[in-house]
C-alpha cells in the first residue's frame, strides 16, 4: 500500500513542477508527472530491495526528494532539448 502511495505522491510532485518550470508547451501534459510517478516508485523499491524499512520516515523523505529532483531536471533538460531539435527541424524545412 506505501507503493501507491509514494507513487502517487511522485505524481502529485511532478504535476506541481510541470506548472512551476517554463516550457510545459513543449511536452504533453502527463510527462513530467509520470517520470515523477515512475521515478519515485522505482527510488522507493530500489531502497527497500536494500534493506530500509517502508515505515520509516527516511524512505519517504529520500524517495519524495530524488523524485522532486529527478522531475525537475528532466523537465528543463527536456523543454531546451525539444526547442533546440524544433529549431533545427524548422531551418532544415526553410532550406528545402
Amino acid at each position: 500500500m506505501e507503493l501507491l502511495f509514494v507513487t502517487l505522491g511522485g505524481a502529485i510532485i511532478g504535476l506541481g513542477l510541470r506548472y512551476a518550470f517554463p516550457g510545459r508547451e513543449t511536452h504533453g501534459a502527463a510527462l513530467i508527472p509520470a517520470i515523477g510517478a515512475a521515478s519515485a516508485s522505482a527510488i522507493w523499491a530500489a531502497l527497500t530491495w536494500a534493506g530500509w524499512k517502508f515505515d520509516g520516515g527516511w524512505i519517504w523523505v529520500a524517495s519524495l526528494v530524488l523524485a522532486a529532483a529527478l522531475s525537475a531536471v528532466l523537465a528543463v533538460t527536456i523543454a531546451r532539448r525539444r526547442r533546440h531539435a524544433d529549431a533545427e527541424m524548422l531551418a532544415t524545412l526553410s532550406r528545402a
